[in-house]
């Protein structure tokens, strides 16, 4: 038998190689978790499945509003998304607090972001189409380059130009390419809904050039919070005399729905967008916005949406054009 000494030694030799090789393990674990959230891999991942949801998001408004309002369901998406965004604001406790003399620019997000953006967008898209609406919403990069040299004196090279150029030529022959479906008249459903999805595009284009000064100072998260919560607020004048028949009327459906746009397209959006751009440039994210429309032009296959040859040209037109002035 050993003494009670070394007996007391071998013990603790063997507490301290399993304590040891626990927390080795876990510090591994843990560096190899850090290396891999902030890979470029992942980063590319987050980018591309974000891209893929808010693809998404135009072939269910599509159907969703086939039984719903769509005043009412970009209504219903921030009175889900909204409160959970501020729960989120709340437990960072950063920046949790915006000055009062910042409300009129908060206001003008709200508006832009929110009321304004949706109601033109989901208006445009029940008019339109998913793959339509997918590709002219892209023109806000355009309206975003103008209004930067307007109000932010930017410079207007000949690329962005050019880019401009064949964007608003990919407009052009998107809405003219539905003629061939006899839905083309001075009186046409479509070309309203066209003209709605690009006046939406312009909405973000102010929200991008106001939100811009703001972010200088304040966190994204914050401001998006704000803009979300008087967006919301905004929106009630356009819905508050329908709203309980349509809670009433709204199917398991429609709900699913809501929950996608809010939850999905929002809640994941958002938080994925901005964890995209704490890890790699603004530029180079933006780029991956580019695969919306041709994720929503391949998902319009499955709702048997018409796409003819014309409306392909044009929406590469479109497609060229703004990635010539993003990286202009």
């Amino acid at each position: 038998m050993l003494p009670s000494f070394f007996t007391d030694v071998i013990q603790k030799k063997k507490c301290y190689s399993f304590w040891i090789k626990t927390h080795t393990k876990s510090i591994i674990t843990e560096l190899l978790f850090t290396q891999l959230m902030n890979s470029k891999l992942l980063v590319s991942f987050i980018l591309v499945l974000v891209s893929v949801v808010w693809a998404g998001s135009f072939i269910v408004v599509t159907i969703a509003t086939e039984e719903m309002d769509p005043i009412m369901l970009g209504f219903l998406r921030f009175c889900v998304t909204t409160p959970i965004m501020a729960l989120i604001l709340l437990f960072r406790r950063k920046d949790l607090f915006i000055i009062k003399k910042e409300l009129p620019s908060l206001s003008i997000l709200g508006l832009t972001g929110v009321t304004f953006l949706y109601i033109l967008q989901f208006v445009g898209i029940d008019l339109t189409n998913a793959s339509t609406a997918s590709v002219l919403i892209n023109t806000n990069v355009i309206f975003i380059a103008i209004l930067s040299v307007l109000f932010l004196k930017e410079t207007l090279g000949k690329k962005k130009i050019l880019g401009i150029s064949l964007s608003f030529l990919g407009v052009i022959v998107i809405i003219l390419s539905n003629r061939s479906l006899d839905i083309f008249s001075s009186e046409s459903m479509f070309i309203i809904g066209s003209i709605l999805v690009i006046l939406c595009a312009f909405c973000w284009a102010i929200y991008s050039i106001v939100g811009k000064r703001l972010l200088k100072t304040y966190d994204k998260f914050t401001v998006s919070a704000y803009a979300f919560v008087l967006g919301t607020l905004f929106y009630i004048p356009f819905v508050i005399n329908d709203f309980m028949p349509s809670i009433q009327q709204t199917s398991i459906n429609g709900w699913i729905a809501v929950l996608y746009l809010a939850l999905a397209c929002t809640v994941f959006g958002y938080i994925g967008w901005y964890y995209a751009l704490e890890k790699t440039e603004a530029s180079k994210a933006a780029v991956y916005l580019n695969l919306i429309p041709l994720f929503s032009i391949g998902m319009s296959f499955f709702i048997d949406e018409p796409i003819t040859l014309s409306f392909l040209f044009g929406a590469i037109l479109i497609i060229c054009g703004v990635y010539m002035t993003q990286k202009s």
